[in-house]
């Protein structure tokens, strides 16, 4: 237990302990790395160099990538210290001058993005997807179940949570048309998503077996892949996403450790066909984390992250499988995160049913797709240790105009 008294339901505790970058000053001239304890922001790096730690320097980045390519040795070092601040009384006088109210901070993106990949995981959200596009076809293509299905994206355009996200621009062709228009996307929906991000590199040409996710990836976060479904409709055919993917992908601010996921390790779900050798579970990775969506405050949807299909070790074996390389800062995410009930479909693609039945708020309004002024949140839970649970925080965004409407 710490010394620090926090709320009884706080999904910061002393087991969580996520990373961000924040900053006091105006314009966030001053941002380093601080972890979440509660409702307040621990300056590690004022306090590390206080207490003239060699790692002190590490902690005063603009980023976290340079403490997230030091590897697990130093991750697990430095997670038990900061452990040891928060419960031993003999660290009180010298931690409590460094924490700050969380409400005080501006959080800032957590990481220099390298590359960005987005895999399309969810069993529910590909066969809803399947049925609503080909509804005389079988839901889920061939290939699906024998691979991780995904597509590269944008790192540039990785965004943090409270950004506004502009309506994009782009071709579409409604069904009756005969030719296309250009013009904002008329069905931006939201993605609800697990990231994941990569500390450790690896080298050009070596696969990375399932056996070291845990070895490579540092924490976990969660993602909106914001989606102009329309635009992607019209463009995707032959070569997959491009302008309906690539304007705005928000993420939320605290990375969660893989450490403080622990007791929320389960069993992915039965695989038919069996994957082949290089995509088989050796460690049980499926993650037991319950999303949130909000739309305008109000509750739309919880998808199930357990019910995912492929697990983020076989998403990283195969992203590698040809011999691509990690590069700290990678983000990878899951795709929509389904479950199998209305009420857990993460995309209003999926929840409106392709446009065709409305979707009703608890307010009384309806939506198809999102309107500008619309602002979606999202947030996670997850079991910790001794009955805790571990948050994730939230990540936001409100849709603006276009800026060519």
């Amino acid at each position: 237990m710490t010394w620090l008294d926090l709320p009884a339901d706080t999904t910061f505790g002393i087991h969580n302990l996520p990373y961000g970058i924040f900053s006091t000053a105006p314009h966030g001239h001053d941002r380093r790395i601080g972890v979440a304890i509660g409702p307040y922001v621990l300056d590690i790096a004022a306090l590390a160099a206080d207490l003239r730690l060699h790692v002190a320097d590490i902690f005063a980045e603009q980023t976290l990538n340079r403490f997230m390519a030091q590897g697990p040795t130093t991750w697990s070092e430095v997670r038990q210290r900061i452990t040891d601040w928060l419960v031993s009384p003999a660290h009180r006088a010298a931690v409590l001058p460094h924490l700050i109210r969380r409400d005080n901070v501006q959080l800032h993106l957590p990481v220099s993005v390298a590359d960005y990949v987005d895999f399309y995981a969810s069993q529910h959200h590909a066969e809803n997807l399947g049925r609503i596009f080909r509804p005389d076809s079988a839901p889920l293509t061939p290939n699906w179940k024998h691979l991780p299905i995904g597509y590269h994206g944008r790192a540039g355009t990785i965004v943090v949570s409270g950004t506004d996200v502009v309506r994009p621009c782009g071709q579409r062709k409604a069904l009756a048309a005969s030719e296309p228009a250009f013009g904002p996307s008329q069905r931006l929906d939201i993605e609800a998503e697990v990231g994941f991000l990569v500390g450790t590199p690896s080298k050009l040409g070596a696969p990375v077996p399932v056996t070291d996710f845990a070895t490579h990836v540092f924490g976990v976060c969660l993602v909106n892949d914001w989606s102009a479904r329309d635009i992607q409709s019209w463009e995707y055919v032959p070569l997959g996403p491009f302008l309906g993917k690539s304007f705005a992908t928000s993420i939320s601010p605290w990375i969660v450790p893989l450490d403080a996921l622990q007791h929320a390790r389960v069993q992915p779900p039965p695989r038919d066909p069996a994957p082949l050798p290089y995509l088989r579970d050796v460690e049980p990775w499926a993650l037991d984390i319950t999303l949130e969506v909000r739309l305008n405050g109000q509750l739309i949807s919880r998808p199930p992250y357990a019910a995912m299909y492929w697990t983020p070790a076989q998403m990283l074996a195969h992203m590698t499988a040809g011999g691509a390389s990690l590069r700290t800062g990678d983000l990878y995410a899951s795709g929509t995160v389904s479950g199998s009930a209305t009420n857990q479909r993460g995309s209003l693609i999926e929840l409106s049913w392709g446009g065709t039945e409305p979707l009703t708020l608890p307010d009384g309004t309806q939506r198809t797709f999102l309107l500008d002024g619309d602002e979606v949140t999202l947030t996670a839970n997850a079991p910790g240790p001794h009955g805790r649970t571990i948050g994730f925080g939230e990540v936001r965004g409100r849709i603006v105009s276009s800026v060519s409407a």
